[in-house]
Formats: structure tokens, sequence, C-alpha cells
């Protein structure tokens, strides 16, 4: 199983997959191997958390109006709350073996889905994603080296069949085969880890989802067997669950940071996060003079990348406002406001 994860991770890098995630190239041979992460590991425990929502995940998807957040990122960042539990088992480890140990919660160069494949845990989907018989989709890693040796659990096997759900869900078309996923394709990616502005043939795929994409998780059949979180960490926000375009929008630097403290929405930063947000009301297909406004007050922005989006969501949902940007913006020089104004007017110079 590790040479063969070697070699997918090879071939998804070698044809460029990765996108912007130059960190999955760069640690690619600690990636690939726990002994040359830390040549005393002996032994990999590898632990999942259940997030699950015991509700409809794809629900925040119904009003075009309100944005859709993945359910991971509903609650408070599991960063946090899986490290501290994964250090609570270390300590109680250390306490009765002896040797080192080294606590890792997606924060290293680790290849946690063929590793909690190789421990038991669940198997890699055609999405790529674990899968679990137990928790479906819905289960957060965290994993804790050993220097001691010990005997393994049986791998757990593939258990997809003939179903391809996941791969016809997805909005984008990210899947180039069975167990193969385009990153650059993804509506996570393209929302969470691209820092620039989206490639314009994914926007109206994306509809209202603003940060991540349940899609391909959600329609997973094990999924008759998840069950809710009761780790109350993860429980979704109120603020989080299908929140207003329009108030989103409205946010600076300062609201972003205290609206999204603690959650995994705020390290992607108030700017990429707008962009987001202006892509879905661009999206809304009978959108109020409210959206309009709020996308409107956006052409004023200091980030590039916000200018840029409010031109493109007026462009789609008010027309006679998206006219005035060249005047508004007329002495912008940043090249990806320049994109927008003369995809939305030819003529303008």
């Amino acid at each position: 199983m590790a040479e063969r994860a070697r070699d997918d991770l090879g071939e998804f890098l070698e044809r460029g997959y990765h996108g912007d995630m130059g960190w999955l190239a760069d640690t690619a041979a600690r990636r690939g191997d726990p002994q040359t992460l830390w040549p005393d590991a002996r032994t990999v425990v590898v632990l999942g958390l259940n997030y699950g929502g015991g509700d409809d995940p794809l629900a925040a998807g119904s009003d075009p109006e309100r944005g859709a957040i993945s359910v991971y990122a509903r609650g408070r960042d599991y960063h946090d709350t899986l490290k501290s539990r994964l250090k609570a088992l270390a300590r109680w480890i250390a306490s009765r073996w002896p040797g080192e140990l080294k606590v890792f919660v997606d924060t290293a160069p680790v290849m946690e889905k063929p590793l909690a494949q190789e421990a038991g845990v669940g198997w890699q989907g055609k999405h790529t994603n674990l899968v679990s018989r137990d928790f479906g989709s819905w289960l957060f890693l965290g994993e804790i080296y050993l220097s001691l040796a010990l005997d393994p659990d049986a791998p757990e096997s593939d258990h997809c069949g003939g179903c391809r759900r996941c791969l016809d869900a997805c909005p984008t078309d990210a899947f180039p085969a069975p167990y193969q996923l385009d990153a650059r394709r993804c509506i996570s990616y393209l929302t969470i880890e691209h820092k620039g502005a989206i490639p314009h043939e994914f926007r109206a795929a994306i509809g209202n989802r603003i940060f991540g994409c349940d899609d391909c998780l959600a329609v997973c059949p094990w999924n008759k067997f998840a069950r809710a979180t009761n780790e109350p960490a993860f429980l979704a926000r109120e603020g989080l669950i299908a929140p207003r375009l329009a108030e989103l929008a409205g946010l600076d630097d300062s609201a972003f940071r205290t609206h999204f403290a603690g959650t995994a929405v705020k390290r992607i930063g108030r700017d990429r996060f707008l962009r987001n947000v202006l892509i879905a009301i661009g999206n809304v297909p009978a959108p109020t003079a409210e959206l309009a406004q709020a996308a409107r007050r956006c052409l004023d922005d200091k980030s590039p990348l916000v200018r840029a989006s409010a031109v493109w969501a007026l462009g789609r949902i008010a027309p006679e406002i998206a006219v005035e940007a060249p005047a508004r913006l007329g002495r912008e020089n940043d090249a990806t406001v320049r994109e927008e104004w003369e995809r939305l007017l030819p003529t303008t110079n």
C-alpha cells in the first residue's frame, strides 16, 4: 500500500493536479514514507473523530441568497480539538509503554488517508476521500507516530463496488477517473486553497458555495450509517449555517475575523472569502436590490481581488450598475480587475 500511495502521489504531482498547493510537491519525499518524516517511527496509530452534522449536508444550497459552508467548517476549527484528544491519548500511551512518540493533525507531511486504510479505519473511495462503514464520509483524521513496534491491524478493503455517485455529483467534473482528483477543478480547492481569481469556467458551477463543497461526500450510500457528532466543538454555529450573502459582502477585515474566530474559514482571510461571496452573489438567479447594492459597494474595496469579483458579479446580476465600473475604477492598474472590465466592456481601454 505504501508503494502504491507514493506512486499515486507522484502521478498526481506530475500531472499538475495539485494546482497552487506547492507544499505537496515540496514535501512529497517525506509524505511518502513515515520513516522519512521521523526515522524512529515503528508504528502509526491512526484515529478518526466523527464530525457528522446529523442533517442534510446539502440543504444550505437550496437558497441561492444564502451561502453554503462545508460541514467540516461550520463548528470550531478541528485542528485544536483533535490535537487535544490525540495529546491526551499520547500521554496515556507514554505513561504505560516506554519510547518516543509524535502527534500529527493535518499540519505535517503525512499521507493520512492511505495510512487510515492500512489501519482499518476506512478506505479511500472513488472521490479519493476516506469512507467508513460506521461513519460514512464524516471523519477527521489524526496520527500518533510511535517508536514502539506494535502488531498492525487488518487493513480495510474497498467497498465502493460499481457505484459512481460521487463522481457524477461533482459540479465541475473534477474527477478525471475513479480514484483520481484534479484539484484545480475542485470547488473545495478553488474556494479555499486557490489564492487568486477563480477561473471563469468554474464560477457558475460554484453556485452559492462560499467555503468548500460536500457534494461528493454527501451522496455516498455509506452515509446511511453516519451519525451526528457528539463533540460540542463540531456542532454548527448558527451564523455559519446558510448565512446571508448580502451581510457577508459587507464584512471588513475586523468584522470577518470576529465573525469567523476559531473556525477554519478564518484561515483563508477576508479578501478570498469575499471573492467567494461575490461569486455566489453573481450566481443568484433572481437577485434583490440589496444584493446588487452589496456587490456595488465592493467596487470600492481596497482589495483588487474583491473589486474584480464585484465587477463580475454585477455583470451577471445588475448590468446597469456594472457599466459604471470602468468609470468608478478608471485609474485601476491591477491586471485582475482590468480583465474583468474587458470581459464586461470589450471596448473599454
